[in-house]
């Protein structure tokens, strides 16, 4: 029962990573680049795609199909601010989005962050690993379990985290060479 509520923490770990790295541009239209960004609408702080409907008609370009005209407005000032450096085109009802290439300087710059997104999910999955043994050592002390239990049990969250770093530094390889790839 441990070891599964660990890997769903692990797990949910690493799908935040995965997500993280979709919203990095590559130098290709992807909609998941735009997942983070939060238009300002009806009094609060809404996702984009909940404003909208957001495609990739060619290998360069995303738009964004704005399904009120009194959006419009808050969604390309909201496109312009993020992060991702992008520049919207309003075009009627629909928001065009070149995705310039990227420079090399550029391309290193989003490698660091991928970097920076995987170290914190490898920090993550410690933190649930310190859990895990904080909770074996505490039934070995309730003598809930043996000493030869908690050193067994132990062992196999050593093992599951690093199976889980592994797939972290994969991933970040992964997205890396995405990011190189010109």
């Amino acid at each position: 029962m441990l070891l599964e509520n660990l890997r769903k923490k692990m797990n949910a770990s690493l799908d935040n990573l995965l997500k993280d790295f979709g919203g990095l541009r590559t130098g290709r239209a992807s909609v998941t680049i735009l997942d983070n960004i939060m238009v300002e609408a009806y009094g609060s702080h809404v996702q984009l795609q909940q404003v909208g409907t957001i495609s990739a008609p060619e290998a360069k370009m995303l738009t964004v199909q704005v399904w009120d005209s009194s959006l419009i407005k808050p969604t390309e000032i909201a496109i312009r601010n993020s992060p991702i450096g992008l520049n919207p085109v309003v075009d009627g009802p629909l928001i065009r989005i070149n995705i310039p290439d990227l420079s090399e300087e550029r391309r290193k710059e989003i490698c660091r962050l991928a970097g920076k997104y995987a170290e914190q999910t490898r920090i993550s999955m410690r933190n649930v690993r310190r859990d895990g043994m904080d909770d074996i050592k505490r039934q070995e002390k309730n003598k809930e379990i043996t000493e030869d239990q908690s050193k067994r049990l132990s062992d196999e969250v050593q093992k599951l985290t690093d199976e889980f770093v592994k797939k972290v530094d994969a991933s970040l390889e992964a997205k890396e060479q995405e990011i190189m790839k010109v």
